[in-house]
């Protein structure tokens, strides 16, 4: 689950390139049934119709679950251990969660299922694409919040429930992508992904690096498609792109938890070791979208967006607004880490060109060998360019103010 371009470039210069595709003839896809015996609280309704399962393919830049030390986590929030723990800021967060201002704003009508009907195959794909792997995130989120609320509720009442109050609000995006599938006659297992896929386990402080720059991202990613959208309506394909703007504040205001959760735990933050975790998630973060998108162009011209434009424009705001608690980040605006960032795509590309291949998998696998190198030695070069010294924990003035 995330700067777009710089920050005095607006959304609506992204070059537009929908007018230029083909569409074939819709293709239906097959109904697949839901779980809801496993699924959150807020996830859609088993749907009617029913056939094979659908599962989203394993790969290494595919949405993961994560799990974490929950010792280790129950040691950090102790009050009577951890004296930087400022409660009186957690209390503030704890109850703005609890406002809820997005409550009655996930409702949906009938523009959904027309809109669905009206797209054809190749972005009709693409899009249900967009959905299983949005919904997959979602979900990823809403069980690691949801199990950190469990376990912190004797440690810390007040830290476990605003995680239960995220996972909250994961449950509700979740469920809102899920039903969205349902205009498509599809709907994912969530009950299957719970137990089918398989879990990361990170360190308490990855975790907080790592959420950290989903959230931001993401908040970046959905404010930057609905600013496009407002100012483009005719490529509002779907409706579910007017929800981003609220949406959206979901996001930051889990980010500017985590925020708050590096702050009470200096060590993450103070240290060369911290500014050397620092970059590599961002690199991290950064390359897998811009791999990932990369692959879906045809998503991304179908709403009228440049996609490497928007993914720098993502990716520069959301390194503007990390560089507010991360000690060190890297220099995106630098011209050589698009340079890299392209190269990469390239390399990417004819990756995946070998595993379209009718060869053996040793052959396979023999080919992808100096390719895989040199991926790596990109993301070495880019993780080593000169990075920019930050870590103000003040509020900076490009943050992005919350508007309801």
């Amino acid at each position: 689950m995330a700067a777009e371009m710089a920050l005095l470039k607006p959304i609506s210069k992204f070059s537009p390139r929908i007018g230029t595709s083909t569409r074939a003839p819709c293709t239906r896809f097959a109904a697949v049934r839901m779980s809801s015996a496993a699924a959150p609280p807020s996830a859609p309704a088993r749907s009617n119709k029913k056939g094979p399962k659908k599962e989203i393919k394993e790969t290494l830049l595919a949405p993961r679950f994560y799990t974490t030390d929950f010792d280790e986590m129950e040691q950090l929030f102790n009050t009577e251990i951890n004296q930087n723990l400022n409660m009186a800021e957690f209390e503030a967060l704890m109850q703005e969660f609890k406002t809820d201002f997005n409550q009655t704003h996930f409702v949906r009508n009938k523009e959904f299922k027309e809109a669905a009907d009206k797209l054809e195959d190749p972005l009709r794909q693409i899009f249900v694409e967009f959905l299983e792997r949005s919904c997959t995130a979602e979900f990823s989120g809403f069980l690691l919040y949801k199990e950190l609320g469990r376990r912190l509720k004797k440690t810390n009442p007040i830290v476990a429930e605003i995680f239960s109050l995220m996972s909250r609000d994961e449950a509700r995006h979740a469920g809102f992508l899920n039903k969205g599938l349902s205009d498509f006659n599809l709907a994912l297992d969530l009950g299957f992904l719970t137990k089918a896929r398989k879990y990361t386990f990170f360190k308490p402080k990855f975790i907080f690096y790592a959420t950290y720059l989903s959230e931001k991202i993401g908040y970046w990613r959905y404010i930057s498609i609905y600013r496009h959208l407002k100012q483009n309506p005719e490529f509002q394909c779907y409706p579910i792109f007017k929800y981003f703007e609220n949406w959206c504040q979901d996001e930051n205001r889990h980010g500017d938890f985590f925020s708050a959760l590096m702050k009470a735990q200096p060590q993450f933050l103070n240290d060369w070791k911290a500014k050397l975790w620092s970059r590599f998630f961002c690199l991290s973060v950064y390359v897998t979208m811009y791999l990932n998108d990369c692959q879906r162009t045809a998503f991304y011209e179908g709403i009228g967006l440049n996609t490497k434009e928007f993914d720098m424009h993502v990716i520069i705001e959301t390194n503007r607004t990390t560089a507010r608690i991360f000690p060190a980040v890297p220099d995106v605006e630098h011209p050589e880490f698009k340079r890299k960032l392209d190269r990469m795509v390239v390399i990417n590309e004819q990756l995946l060109a070998i595993g379209e291949t009718e060869d053996i998998p040793l052959v396979k696998n023999l080919k992808r060998v100096p390719l895989i190198a040199a991926l790596v030695s990109e993301i070495l070069a880019a993780y080593l360019m000169k990075p920019i010294e930050s870590g103000s924990v003040d509020f900076a003035e490009f943050e992005p103010q919350i508007v309801y």
